[in-house]
């Protein structure tokens, strides 16, 4: 009799078990088995990516986000694929683990995005997600040509000055995307020349042994409508010993001072009257051992073409020069007879022991020589880098941001 009952009592409880999942599969209760058990939601679901999967043309204001409704973000990683280098894009999650961005919240144009997360929704459910979009690609670029060059040792009279290869009409945009910086800490403006060059200097000259940083961040910026930037590099230069000449042109005699101390006068040959030198301070541009001259290529006729001028220092884009003079050896010292150069007492081919050879030794770009006594203006700011000829409250006038 008590194995009957036993039997009974487990054919009801598989009975009402089967009943139970009859119930369930054919929809009779008011909840399906997934809400009983515990739904596993499709990744997209779980885990969100803005921009969306596959998309392009990706503006480089959009925000990049990855972001869970609930549960928690385990893991996010991006990488940036641009110009055949893929980089990863370091980020942050939130307090809370239910959303992820990236630390430049600027997408890069023209790059390939590859998102992979994995997360735990709200139920405990484990998801990963892989996502790609493309962002815009510019059909027009800008660059900035930087003066000085990576790591140069410059004289205390350097300007910095980034010269671009189109108009810039977000002048405010640009100036923000290039920082210079200085150690010691000294402060340093921004001056426009037109709408293709900005400058940079401090309110007087460097300090040796300053290092500055110049840091361009211009890519993506928009310079000008559809017209985007694409340097993104960092350039440091050191700030050598302090070397000023003053060139007085009435009385033929260039003054070289070191760290205030003079070192040397040398005997000089400045603009003839008819081709006076421009008065003021310019700043050394570049050194070239050797190189050609030809005055039609600075608005004089054939007045001149000498293919073989030594120890020639740039001072102005126009065609300023401090260099060797061999063809009138008996001008320094007493008379004017140049285009506007200043010429120092040299021989052909240059000589190992003359003035001009022993100037050019001890020149670096970025030393400052000033001119005087001469019949001509001074020199123009944007002239080569003849900023320091304005004061400081001209200089800051003439930023973009205000």
């Amino acid at each position: 009799m008590m194995h009957v009952q036993t039997r009974a009592r487990r054919a009801g409880a598989a009975l009402a078990a089967a009943l139970i999942w009859a119930a369930l599969l054919t929809g009779c209760t008011s909840h399906g088995v997934d809400d009983l058990l515990g739904k596993a939601h499709a990744p997209d679901e779980v885990i969100r990516v803005s921009p969306d999967n596959g998309s392009k043309d990706v503006r480089a204001g959009r925000r990049l986000r990855v972001r869970v409704p609930s549960g928690r973000l385990e893991s996010v990683t991006v990488v940036r694929s641009l110009d055949g280098q893929d980089t990863p894009v370091p980020g942050h999650l939130s307090g809370d683990g239910l959303v992820w961005e990236p630390d430049d919240p600027r997408l890069t144009l023209a790059a390939k995005y590859t998102v992979d997360a994995v997360a735990h929704d709200g139920d405990g459910h484990r998801a990963a997600r892989h996502a790609t979009f493309t962002t815009f690609v510019p059909d027009q670029r800008f660059i900035g040509y930087l003066m000085p060059e990576n790591r140069a040792v410059v004289g205390t009279g350097m300007i910095v000055s980034v010269q671009f290869n189109r108009k810039i009409e977000n002048r405010a945009a640009v100036e923000r995307a290039i920082r210079v910086t200085s150690r010691p800490a000294v402060e340093i403006r921004p001056h426009w020349f037109g709408e293709d060059r900005v400058d940079f200097r401090p309110a007087t000259y460097w300090t040796p042994g300053t290092r500055v940083t110049v840091a361009l961040r211009l890519r993506d910026v928009e310079g000008a409508p559809g017209v985007y930037g694409r340097q993104y590099k960092d350039v440091h230069f050191t700030i050598g010993r302090s070397q000023v000449s003053l060139v007085d042109a009435a009385a033929h005699t260039m003054q070289v001072r070191r760290g205030g101390v003079l070192v040397a006068t040398v005997p000089i040959t400045a603009g003839a009257p008819e081709s006076t030198t421009y008065n003021g301070k310019m700043v050394v541009m570049e050194m070239l051992e050797v190189t050609r001259m030809d005055g039609r290529t600075v608005g004089f006729g054939g007045e001149y073409d000498i293919p073989d001028v030594p120890h020639a220092l740039r001072l102005t884009d126009s065609g300023t020069f401090v260099h060797g003079n061999y063809w009138a050896p008996n001008a320094p010292g007493h008379i004017n007879v140049s285009h506007g150069c200043v010429g120092l007492k040299d021989v052909k081919g240059g000589g190992a022991e003359t003035p001009a050879r022993w100037f050019f030794d001890r020149s670096l770009v970025g030393d400052v020589i000033e001119v005087v006594h001469s019949d001509d203006k001074k020199v123009a700011p944007d002239n080569g880098l003849g900023g320091w000829n304005m004061t400081w409250s001209e200089w800051t006038s003439g930023r973009a941001i205000r």
